[in-house]
């Protein structure tokens, strides 16, 4: 008997289904069921009063994730961890498994349903779906701002390191991280780089997060945390202005708003960097393109080639000077001031 899927018919049927298999991982990332099998294989019916689950529906939903590789079940019903079900673990999964809670949450679940709104008017379905967008709907709901701080200081803490590694520093003496969240990117380039001193910009509540996470780091002395509006104006006074994570969430023209404000506020021989995914060409898998989808759904922002970065930097002043792979389709983008 042929493995399925093995025609076209039943490849698109996969794909096409996949979405009850998303769902059931998030549901086993909620649950903490990773968690509850580091100690060794268990029953769903051993499993499910610890995680507050019916024990037949939880052995449905683990058969379906064993069926894709996410966990595996023996003969005599028992579960247990494979590679990718480790990554759902909290002390293992870091930023994947804060992503799978964050983007199977119920506002983001939902907000998907919303995704041929999108298509059909270039608007963004989360607004549609929820009627605010997304930055004022965590305002509303502290918890999911958590936990997207969380996310954001967790994928930023690898992608930092990688900058700090492939970028030369040394001829600058100080760095701004525009939208920098909790400053993990900053604090990690000055971590590796100890004659810098930094600037974490964000809109003030956040920046008040971010002075506790410098304080935390021991950087207090060679950091500090700024409040206000990216905009309008961002902080003059540093030699580097970096935007990891921004630039994709919003649209062309907010884009150029905020290059240009950093254009205002850098000396004639500063830097811009710009790290955020670079769209491929051709047809093959790609993380950024699915994360364009994101941005279509959630933020009304999205992913771009290298070409339309070329065109937001000229439009505020700057010119593409050096693109340099970070990770993956991650890039860090040069610009400098013309």
């Amino acid at each position: 008997m042929s493995a399925w899927p093995s025609t076209p018919a039943e490849q698109l049927t996969r794909l096409f289904r996949g979405f009850w298999v998303s769902r059931a991982i998030y549901v086993a990332a909620e649950l903490g069921i990773a968690d509850h099998l580091a100690g060794g294989s268990l029953t769903a019916a051993q499993l499910a009063p610890a995680v507050g689950a019916d024990a037949v529906s939880l052995h449905r939903l683990l058969r379906l994730l064993a069926s894709e590789g996410v966990f595996a079940e023996s003969e005599s019903g028992r579960f247990e961890l494979t590679p990718m079900a480790e990554m759902l673990r909290r002390d293992v999964g870091g930023p994947l498994r804060l992503q799978v809670l964050f983007l199977g949450r119920d506002a983001t679940w939902q907000a998907t349903g919303g995704l041929l709104h999108a298509v059909r008017t270039g608007g963004t379905a989360f607004d549609q779906v929820h009627g605010v967008d997304f930055f004022g709907y965590n305002r509303r709901h502290p918890a999911d701002a958590d936990l997207f701080d969380q996310l954001m200081a967790a994928q930023t803490a690898p992608a930092g390191r990688a900058v700090a590694k492939v970028y030369d520093f040394s001829q600058f003496q100080s760095i701004t991280d525009v939208a920098g969240g909790r400053g993990a990117l900053a604090i990690e380039i000055l971590n590796a780089h100890t004659h810098l001193r930094g600037v974490v910009f964000d809109q003030p509540e956040v920046a008040e997060s971010a002075r506790t996470a410098i304080a935390a780091a021991g950087l207090t002395a060679r950091c500090q945390a700024v409040g206000g509006d990216m905009f309008a104006d961002v902080p003059a006074g540093t030699d580097v202005h970096l935007l990891k994570y921004v630039l994709h969430d919003w649209d062309d023209e907010r884009c150029v708003a905020i290059l240009r404000a950093c254009r205002r506020a850098l000396p004639a021989n500063g830097r811009l960097l710009v790290v955020e995914q670079v769209l491929p060409s051709g047809n093959a898998p790609s993380f950024a393109k699915t994360q364009d989808v994101n941005m279509l759904v959630n933020f009304g922002g999205r992913e771009r080639t290298l070409v339309e970065y070329q065109a937001l930097f000229e439009a505020a002043g700057f010119r593409v000077s050096n693109t340099i792979p970070v990770l993956a389709e991650l890039h860090t983008i040069e610009g400098t001031p013309v």
